[in-house]
């Protein structure tokens, strides 16, 4: 597929970029922007050479959010498919079979730290801002909350979608929005040497992990375990954890097969 505003740039470490490329508009998410970045997400987790997927933004931020600009007159239903539109990657992330990594720098705004939520990982620069801002303009991120909730609980997300505010990067870490903070020029080092080391790992025992991880969350804990039991046992059968068990007591690197 060719691609207006993301890029998306699959490299030869199992490693595959997708860039929002609306710098313009400080990558706000309009329509094309959201279909691009959905049938992005999907290529690269169709892709057999891609291991990981790492999320970023050209120009000076991650994402400023949605683009106003394209509010205009619409009926409810119309809304309704067009914030749905908007929304469907930050979703989709969460059916993927790869790992998915944010790398956040500038703002993340709105739909945009909707989209940090809703990555796997995120990794932010010292100098990052972010925040559900939507209601300061009369309107509100009742669904990009939904991620940040999973992430930092009941009344810490309704303090952040009622007031509207911008947080720092060290703040977003203490809440559990990221995973690590760093200077800004380590920023994009510093994510791709996670990428590098998750793609380094068994890519059936991380693609099982990850769909494990969001089918468990929300069943009743006795289930959970059941479930995660079941998926474990089903991982000891295949080919990839025989290698993995037999190159550990060799002291070699693993040659995994994906089967």
């Amino acid at each position: 597929m060719v691609y207006e505003k993301v890029v998306l740039e699959k490299r030869k470490d199992r490693v595959t970029y997708i860039t929002l490329n609306r710098p313009e508009k400080r990558n706000a998410f309009d329509t094309v922007l959201a279909e691009e970045l959905y049938r992005a997400l999907l290529e690269a987790d169709e892709n057999e050479d891609t291991r990981v997927v790492i999320l970023k933004g050209e120009g000076r931020c991650f994402s400023a959010g949605i683009d106003l600009g394209e509010l205009g007159n619409k009926s409810a239903m119309e809304y309704r498919q067009w914030v749905e539109s908007m929304e469907r990657p930050l979703l989709h992330v969460s059916r993927m079979k790869k790992p998915v990594i944010a790398q956040v720098h500038g703002v993340a705004a709105a739909n945009g730290l909707g989209l940090v939520a809703s990555a796997d990982l995120a990794i932010a620069s010292e100098d990052a801002r972010m925040g559900l801002t939507a209601i300061n303009v009369g309107m509100n991120c009742v669904g990009p909350v939904l991620p940040v909730l999973r992430s930092v609980g009941r009344k810490k997300a309704l303090e952040l979608l009622l007031s509207g505010r911008l947080f720092g990067a060290q703040e977003a870490l203490a809440m559990g929005l990221v995973n690590s903070v760093v200077p800004e020029e380590k920023l994009e080092e510093t994510t791709l040497q996670w990428a590098l080391d998750l793609a380094s790992k068994g890519p059936l025992a991380l693609e099982m992990a990850k769909q494990a991880f969001y089918m468990a969350e929300d069943m009743p804990y006795e289930k959970q375990f059941a479930y995660m039991n079941e998926v474990f046992a089903r991982l000891c059968t295949t080919e990839d954890a025989k290698e993995g068990v037999n190159a550990f007591f060799e002291k070699r690197d693993p040659q995994w097969k994906g089967c």
